[in-house]
C-alpha cells in the first residue's frame, strides 16, 4: 500500500519504504519519525468498539488468569507475571490463543518490536471440518489492529456457515465440494472487507471525519478442512502451506505482493523477499481496497500432515515450504496443535520478532480407502 499521493517514507533503520503516515516499519519494527508528535496518532493501543477477545475455552475452568507466556510457555501468575521465568505477561488482544477442537489450534502475538498486535485469528472445527482465518493489520494506517479482528472473525462465521453443520453446507463430489468452497471463500473474503468498511465508518464517526480518510486495513487468508479436501483462499500476503508428513511440501497460496511479482518475473526468491520494497503489497481489504474476492487453490491429501495458517511475521524468517516443513515438525513431535503453534511463534520472536506473529496449525489425517 501506497499513500495517494506516491509519497513515500524511508526507515531509518534498515531503509525499507513505508507510507507516509505508518507509525512502524514492517521490516524492521523502527519508529518512523513520520509520526513523532502528530497528535492524530494514539500513543496507546485503544480497543474501544473493537470485538472483545474472550477467553478462548471458557468450558476448561481455566481464568484469565492462567494466560499462556509468551517468552517461555509458562503460565501467568494471577500478578501478571510468569510463575516461570518472570516476564510480565501480554494483555490478551497482544497474546491470545484458540483451540476450538484438539486437532486445531492456533496462536497470536504482538512480537518483540511493534507496540501492539495487529494480526488477528479466528478459528472453528469440528470432527472432520475445520476453518482457520488469518488477518494482518497494515500498520500504515491506524485502527487496523481493531480492522484486522473483525475482518477475522466475519470470515469465520461466513465458513461456518457453508460448513456441515451450518445453515449452507457445502455438499457433493469433490469437484462440486471445490467450486462450493471456492464460493464460501470469495464470499468470507468480501465479508471481511466489509467488517473492515464497518470499523472504518464506527470510527469515523466517532472521530468526527471522513471515513475515507487513511482508513484501516488489513491482509486475509483462509483454509477450510472438509473431510479430505483441503481449500485455501487469500487476498495480501499471509499464508497457507500444506505440510505433509512426507512427500511434497506446498504453499497453497501465492502473495499478492511486489515480491511475488518480482519472483514472477525471474528475481530470486531470497532476493525478491530480502529487498525494502518486498513488503508491498498489491491487494488488501479496505474502504480503499480495488478488490476484496479472495484468489483461491484446492488440494486434496493422500496423507497425514499439518495445514499452516500464517502471517508473515512468520514466514519472514522461513518462507520456503521445505524448510517451513522441518520447522513444523521439529516443534509438532507430540502431535499437538496447540503445542507447535506456540512454539512457532516463541521461535520467530527469538529470531527478533520483527513484526507481530501468527500461527494457526491443523492436524490432517485424510481417511485411506480401504483396499480390496
Amino acid at each position: 500500500m501506497s499513500a495517494d499521493d506516491g509519497t513515500l517514507v524511508r526507515c531509518p533503520n534498515c531503509g525499507e519504504n513505508a507510507a507516509p503516515r505508518a507509525r512502524f516499519c514492517e521490516n524492521c519494527g523502527t519508529p518512523l519519525g513520520a509520526t513523532n508528535g502528530d497528535p492524530s496518532v494514539p500513543s496507546e493501543v485503544t480497543l474501544e468498539g473493537a470485538p472483545l477477545v474472550v477467553d478462548p475455552d471458557p468450558a476448561s475452568g481455566e481464568s484469565r488468569a492462567q494466560r499462556s507466556c509468551a517468552a517461555c510457555g509458562g503460565v501467568i501468575a494471577p500478578d501478571g507475571y510468569c510463575s516461570d521465568c518472570g516476564t510480565p505477561g501480554q494483555s490478551e488482544r497482544d497474546h491470545f490463543e484458540e483451540r476450538p477442537a484438539g486437532w486445531v489450534a492456533g496462536v497470536c502475538d504482538r512480537g518483540v518490536r511493534h507496540a501492539r498486535n495487529e494480526d488477528a485469528m479466528a478459528l472453528a472445527a469440528s470432527s472432520n471440518f475445520a476453518a482457520l482465518v488469518v488477518c494482518d493489520g497494515v500498520s500504515s494506517a491506524p485502527d487496523s489492529d481493531i480492522a484486522s479482528l473483525a475482518a477475522s472473525r466475519a470470515a469465520r462465521d461466513v465458513l461456518v456457515a457453508y460448513g456441515p453443520e451450518g445453515t449452507s453446507p457445502v455438499e457433493g463430489a469433490t469437484s462440486r465440494r471445490i467450486a462450493g468452497w471456492t464460493d464460501a471463500m470469495v464470499a468470507a473474503s468480501r465479508a471481511a472487507g466489509q467488517a473492515v468498511r464497518g470499523v472504518a465508518e464506527q470510527l469515523a464517526a466517532t472521530n468526527g471525519k471522513d471515513a475515507a480518510d487513511d482508513p484501516p486495513s488489513c491482509t486475509f487468508v483462509a483454509a477450510v478442512v472438509d473431510d479430505d479436501l483441503i481449500v485455501a483462499g487469500w487476498v495480501g500476503d499471509s499464508r497457507v502451506y500444506w505440510l505433509p508428513d512426507s512427500g511434497q511440501a506446498e504453499q497453497l497460496s501465492v502473495d499478492d505482493s511486489w515480491a511475488q511479482e518480482m519472483i514472477a518475473a525471474g528475481v530470486p526468491r531470497a532476493q525478491a523477499e530480502t529487498s525494502p520494497q518486498a513488503h508491498a503489497i498489491t491487494r488488501w481489504l479496505g474502504p480503499d481496497a480495488p478488490d476484496t474476492d479472495a484468489r483461491c487453490a484446492a488440494t486434496v491429501p493422500s496423507e497425514p500432515g499439518w495445514l499452516l495458517v500464517c502471517s508473515d511475521g512468520l514466514w519472514n524468517y522461513c518462507s520456503d515450504a521445505h524448510e517451513m516443513s522441518d520447522l513444523v515438525r521439529r516443534f509438532a513431535t507430540s502431535g499437538d496443535p496447540q503445542t507447535a503453534s506456540a512454539a512457532l511463534v516463541r521461535w520467530a520472536n527469538a529470531q527478533g520478532g520483527r513484526d507481530n506473529i501468527t500461527a494457526a496449525l491443523a492436524r490432517v489425517a485424510p481417511s485411506v480407502p480401504e483396499q480390496r
